[in-house]
């Protein structure tokens, strides 16, 4: 049997409108259409090849990658993976030591 202690929750974006909602007491449909926007605002720059940078909290890098020759790992027949763009996230060095539970005050941010 597991242990319900180490099941991993996932916060959702309804979870995000429900602590702004608490948080700053707009009202719910308020809250709702400002996690929209700024969501709507990552994903258009995003989708511009931009980077999103978020002090404290880490970046967002959309990277080419070429298209390359593979192998189908069942066949192993050589295939060719198309050029494509891909998201990446680095943590921020804060992030990083709020999570192995260090002092983040402690933490020089680029």
């Amino acid at each position: 049997m597991s242990d319900p202690s180490m099941e991993r929750s996932t916060m959702t974006k309804a979870d995000i409108v429900e602590k702004v909602y608490e948080k700053i007491g707009f009202s719910k449909k308020e809250a709702s259409e400002l996690v929209e926007l700024v969501f709507s605002q990552l994903k258009d720059v995003l989708c511009n090849g931009d980077k999103v940078k978020i002090s404290g909290f880490g970046n967002f890098v959309v990277r080419e990658k070429k298209s390359r020759v593979g192998r189908n790992p069942q066949t192993g027949d050589q295939i060719t993976i198309s050029a494509r763009r891909v998201l990446t996230f680095r943590p921020s060095q804060v992030l990083k030591a709020m999570l192995n539970g260090e002092d983040p005050t402690q933490v020089k941010e680029d």
